[in-house]
């Protein structure tokens, strides 16, 4: 069996396609998910590890939870940054 992916790695890599949606589309939780098992397949990562992943991401405040017509994972808003500096 292959080994499992990281929550690390899988946290980068939902990063980096966050990033690079910026501004064109909003991703949902389950877009990145279903990606990441795409990406490295079922046997080396699963739903319960992308969800760790993306609490991971929204923990350490590099994407937050956008609620309009359902959740969406986004990079923070530039403001929000500059009103605490």
């Amino acid at each position: 069996m292959a080994e499992p992916v990281s929550t690390e790695e899988l946290a980068e890599a939902m990063y980096h396609m966050v990033q690079e949606s910026a501004g064109s589309r909003r991703l949902r939780p389950t877009d990145l998910t279903k990606a990441m098992i795409e990406r490295f397949g079922p046997e080396r990562c699963t739903r319960e590890r992308c969800k760790e992943a993306l609490r991971r991401l929204v923990d350490s405040e590099r994407c937050v939870y956008t609620f309009y017509d359902g959740s969406y994972v986004e990079l923070p808003s530039q403001e929000e940054g500059k009103a605490g500096a």
